[in-house]
């Protein structure tokens, strides 16, 4: 064991030698900033390609595993056969995350913007893998789900490790993990301008910026050229034209977008009424790999019948754009696929909707003009009708309005019906919004605890736990402690609230001046009647030292109190601390200072020189200091500057960032940072504090 940890030691050391010696050769090639940020949304993008093309190529050796090999195995049990091959994905599918239930739950698109906008973009290699496999086994064993999300999270992944292994910033890091999300995007349906926009409405939740767009325009055509390279330049949709119809129609495909948004309404309500009753009741009571095992059973019946229910289904959109597909079986396909793809997904099963959301689109676009010809003798193009209720499906489920246009427009390569797939798309999402009031993605970030505005974590506190801030020293007493030795501590103690333990230290009751203050008059009369049991408030409310401080301060909302005993994560009973609002307020008010100043003052901090002072404050200031050689080496939390000298890093400017230019970024310091050689400190304090720093190099 010591022996592994000697070698990963050693391989993380030559890779920090190597970025180093990377650094120092593009310092001294003096390239300009422009060029080497060209240059690496040209890596990433070229990474994430191949990363598609490798995927969609997995994609296609397992559906020939699965219905090539292994209906050669079944073949012995007839045409029933192709019953169990889904089966037999769900269940591997269930398999990986029995081995890896962890990795297995960082799934998908949201997995992307959480990486993006809380962690620096950072991906873990782990999660990448598990993710590229588990969705091409679903998809080659007949699952009815799409590869985009886990493309766009293949990605974002490949980006991540990209980033890191040539030691760009967090900020870099963060944009080209959203290029990478792009440029698979981009890859996987040969759009590069459905990529760009992809990454800024769902992995940026629309927090556009110069930089950012032009690494996503970089990355996505990169990645775009090496999928028509590997893959073919040909179209993913096949029909002879269209035709959009007179002027004084193009009410209908306002129309389709309304019924669109309906159905998509249908399919969110849907998937989440499935999640709730999956999670809350049916996995308690059966283990999830039997719930899996009979999706994937109920989905080979359905695909023996139905052949065109199984896979990503593009082919049978082909077949219902040329016209080559019954109405009725059309009808049963579009119940199916809304029917089975939550089913698979909330069951545990890995893919994306992007797929199914157009299969939906096509059968409803089709149905819906079939239909008015039908009942009211109209003369509609079915072929247009189904491309737009592509596009509107696409935009409705998935509040991705522009991405959907281009998507559809780019992976059919016709622009006669531009005009009614606008129509089509806006109204869709527009229905949508109407009703959830925010995009699905926020939607489901929020469910989960998350506020992302503008990419970030708006909830500060969230990222800070009790056991950042608690206050070691409790104040316990036991319950059976007469009232004058009560007073007595009272009195030669600091603290204002005590707590009662029983004989076997068990949290019992809490006592305050608001308890003591009434007796004291008649002290004489009952010091010795009276002991702590008898005048406890027995109403206690602890908090667990792995709470955040969210949670925390809530809670003081409501409780007219002024601290809280914390309780050791392990040992639930044990009382290891307190916790002070004051204290939360004062963490709360550092992050916040932290986060503002990195928003508002960065760019104007880059501009500095390393000794230059900005004022923000009267009789406050924000510095940049370098290290001294004996902050080398030792972590942000371990230099206890805010003690020794009443200052807070607020960030850290690396030694020699990648891009050596006159605005290299900065990362935001975290307890657990270590100080670089030739690291800079970017420190906010009181001005005669921040005076004293000026001699660090020479102590």
């Amino acid at each position: 064991m010591s022996m592994n940890i000697a070698r990963i030691q050693k391989l993380l050391r030559m890779l920090q030698s190597w970025q180093m010696r990377f650094h120092r050769i593009v310092s001294r090639l003096g390239l300009p900033d422009y060029t080497l940020f060209t240059i690496f949304s040209i890596i990433i993008g070229a990474a994430a390609g191949l990363a598609a093309v490798f995927f969609h190529e997995t994609i296609d050796f397992f559906t020939e595993i699965f219905f090539g090999r292994g209906l050669g195995y079944l073949s012995f049990i007839g045409p029933a056969a192709i019953v169990l091959i889904p089966t037999l994905g769900m269940l591997l599918q269930s398999g990986m995350i029995m081995l890896a239930p962890n990795v297995a739950k960082h799934r998908g698109v949201l997995e992307v913007i959480k990486a993006v906008a809380i962690r620096g973009g950072y991906i873990s290699f782990r999660t990448t893998l598990f993710h590229f496999l588990a969705p091409a086994i679903c998809i080659g064993s007949g699952g009815t789900v799409g590869p985009e999300g886990p493309a766009a999270q293949l990605g974002g992944g490949v980006a991540s490790k990209v980033s890191r292994f040539f030691g760009l910033t967090d900020s870099r890091r963060r944009m080209f993990t959203a290029a990478g999300s792009g440029a698979a995007i981009a890859a996987v349906f040969n759009t590069p301008l459905g990529g760009v926009f992809f990454a800024l409405e769902i992995i940026l939740l629309n927090d556009f910026q110069t930089p950012t767009f032009s690494a996503l325009i970089l990355a996505s055509v990169t990645a775009s050229a090496i999928s028509r390279i590997f893959l073919g330049n040909q179209p993913a949709f096949h029909f002879s034209t269209v035709s959009i119809g007179p002027y004084n129609q193009l009410y209908l495909y306002a129309l389709l977008g309304i019924g669109a948004g309906a159905i998509s309404l249908l399919y969110i309500k849907y998937s989440e009424k499935l999640n709730k009753v999956l999670h809350n009741y049916l996995l308690h009571r059966i283990p999830q790999w039997l719930v899996m095992t009979l999706v994937g059973l109920l989905l080979g019946v359905a695909g023996y019948h139905y052949r065109e229910i199984f896979g990503i289904g593009y082919e049978a959109i082909n077949h219902i754009l040329a016209d080559g597909i019954p109405w009725q079986t059309i009808a049963v396909l579009f119940l199916l696929k809304l029917i089975f793809v939550p089913l698979i997904l909330e069951s545990g099963g890995f893919g994306g909707v992007f797929a199914p959301s157009l299969f939906l689109g096509a059968c409803y676009g089709y149905l819906f003009s079939y239909g008015l010809n039908h009942f009211f003798n109209l003369e509609l193009h079915t072929t247009t009708y189904t491309l737009v209720g592509m596009g509107a499906m696409l935009g409705g489920i998935n509040s991705i309005p522009i991405s959907a246009i281009l998507i559809i427009f780019e992976m059919s390569r016709e622009y006669a019906f531009i005009l009614p797939l606008m129509l089509g798309v806006v109204t869709s999402t527009t229905v949508v919004q109407l009703i959830i009031k925010d995009s699905i993605h926020s939607k489901h970030l929020k469910q989960e605890g998350y506020r992302i505005s503008h990419g970030r974590e708006i909830h500060v506190l969230r990222s800070l736990r009790v056991k950042d801030v608690m206050r070691k020293d409790v104040a316990m007493i036991p319950e059976d402690m007469p009232l004058s030795q009560l007073l007595r501590h009272l009195i030669e103690s600091p603290h204002n609230t005590f707590y009662t333990v029983d004989k076997h230290g068990r949290l019992r009751g809490t006592i305050s001046m608001t308890e003591l203050r009434p007796l004291i008059s008649e002290y004489d009369y009952l010091r010795e009647m009276i002991i702590a049991r008898d005048i406890a408030n027995d109403h206690v409310i602890t908090v667990r030292e792995d709470d955040d401080l969210d949670y925390v301060l809530n809670l003081f909302g409501y409780e007219n109190v002024d601290e809280f005993p914390v309780t050791a994560a392990v040992e639930p009973g044990k009382v290891v601390g307190t916790v002070w609002r004051q204290d939360v307020l004062n963490a709360y008010n550092q992050a916040s200072i932290k986060y503002d100043i990195t928003d508002g003052l960065a760019r104007s901090l880059r501009t500095l020189e390393k000794t230059h002072e900005v004022k923000v404050a009267e009789g406050y200031a924000i510095v940049e200091r370098p290290v001294p050689d004996r902050f080398v080496g030792k972590s942000i939390k371990e230099l206890r500057l805010r003690n020794r000298y009443g200052l807070e890093v607020l960030m850290i400017r690396p030694a020699m960032p990648p891009f050596a230019s006159e605005e290299p970024d900065m990362i935001i310091a975290t307890p657990d940072y270590v100080i670089q050689e030739g690291d800079t400190l970017v420190l906010f304090g009181p001005e005669d504090k921040i005076a004293r720093t000026a001699k660090w190099c020479k102590e």
